[in-house]
């Protein structure tokens, strides 16, 4: 048996980095007690989620991955906990912008850095303003505890994301996210469509989900958002395993058998009877060839 113990963590967030650090090394340090190896932090988590308003003063948040001190505050932590750590941070590299994932292994090494493919625009969530399109493809990586994908929040809407990780044999997938209340809308609550979809991320791959939310009511100017926590793990049928509430700050964790979960993958065949060249279509935007 291959056993690893994963864990996602849920906090409130404010402008001010070093505490925000602070709560969210805390709550690595709980997961650590609680046994488990890969802890996931929450999207963005340095400080309050900025994309709410166009703000040319805020691409000033943005640093080189080498600069940047929550990177190099937790790759220590990595080390010292022996815990494998996806960190989000905003990334410049040049003049380019991403929002991007360093996935620092249990020696508190860097593995590489993933930069989300897909960046939401609307009320609220003006990502489009703030982050470039992310370059890296989909990337899995062979960690101390396991081979694991990581997604970026609006990466999780998209099935060719997960599926792309799977095929590259992850047997965990992550998804570090920012997501609440909408603007325009407060009588739209996402909640439930959230957990749907990545829960059938889970089921359609037979690879567990792991995805950390943030908690709390974040105000900027006449725009306010919800984050609405909720925060959980899905086992490789889509069934949530373990859950946190909307307002809670805390922990998940929970344990999987790897290679129990290889073995399943392998007697259901869906990997098995993939009809690739049948997909053709999903390389269009509109579902049918130009000029046909």
């Amino acid at each position: 048996m291959r056993q690893v113990t994963v864990a996602a963590t849920q906090i409130s967030c404010g402008w001010d980095v070093d505490e925000n650090i602070r709560k969210a090394e805390q709550k690595v340090r709980d997961a650590h007690t609680a046994g488990a190896q890969i802890i996931l932090i929450q999207e963005l988590f340095e400080r309050c989620y900025f994309c709410q308003k166009q703000r040319y003063d805020y691409l000033s948040f943005a640093t080189p991955l080498e600069e940047n001190p929550a990177v190099a505050h937790f790759s220590a932590l990595a080390a010292e906990l022996q815990v494998v750590l996806p960190v989000s941070f905003y990334e410049r590299a040049n003049n380019a912008y991403y929002n991007s994932i360093a996935i620092i292994d249990a020696d508190g090494s860097l593995l590489g850095v993933y930069r989300k493919a897909h960046i939401p625009d609307g009320p609220g969530y003006s990502e489009k303003f703030y982050f470039t399109p992310g370059d890296t493809g989909f990337r899995v990586w062979d960690t101390a505890y396991g081979r694991i994908g990581v997604g970026i929040c609006w990466d999780q809407w998209f099935p060719e994301c997960a599926r792309a990780m799977a095929l590259m044999g992850a047997e965990l997938l992550f998804y570090p996210t920012a997501i609440g209340s909408e603007p325009q809308d407060t009588g739209l609550d996402s909640r439930d469509h959230w957990h749907n979809a990545q829960c059938g991320h889970a089921a359609a791959n037979l690879v567990p989900l792991i995805a950390s939310n943030r908690t709390g009511v974040e105000t900027e100017g006449d725009s306010s958002i919800t984050f609405y926590g909720s925060s959980f793990i899905a086992d490789e049928t889509g069934k949530r395993v373990a859950e946190l509430g909307r307002n809670e700050e805390g922990i998940l964790v929970h344990t999987f058998d790897l290679d129990a979960l290889a073995n399943k993958r392998h007697s259901w065949g869906v990997f098995r009877d993939r009809r690739t060249e049948l997909y053709d279509v999903l390389l269009t935007k509109d579902g049918k060839e130009y000029g046909a």
